[in-house]
């Protein structure tokens, strides 16, 4: 797998993916869309509680992203 941005979301397709964004949330879904802006669609979110003692589910089954909000993307 090449270092490229694009290349490693590409791989990381139908893949669990951890994101964290610039206010410090960060949510655990998979990975189902992106596009060249680095726009995410997640599938199955949950987003880990603050303490790291477990996992809250989202009420929403799918998120999107705005590429401009996210700092790291860990496959």
């Amino acid at each position: 797998m090449s270092g490229r941005p694009l290349d490693v979301l590409e791989a990381s397709l139908g893949e669990r993916v951890s994101v964290r964004l610039k206010s410090g949330e960060e949510y655990v879904g998979d990975l189902t869309g992106y596009d060249q802006h680095m726009n995410l669609v997640l599938e199955d979110v949950t987003v880990p509680l603050e303490d790291g003692m477990g996992e809250e589910a989202s009420a929403e089954d799918t998120t999107i992203i705005r590429g401009d909000n996210v700092v790291s993307i860990t496959p």
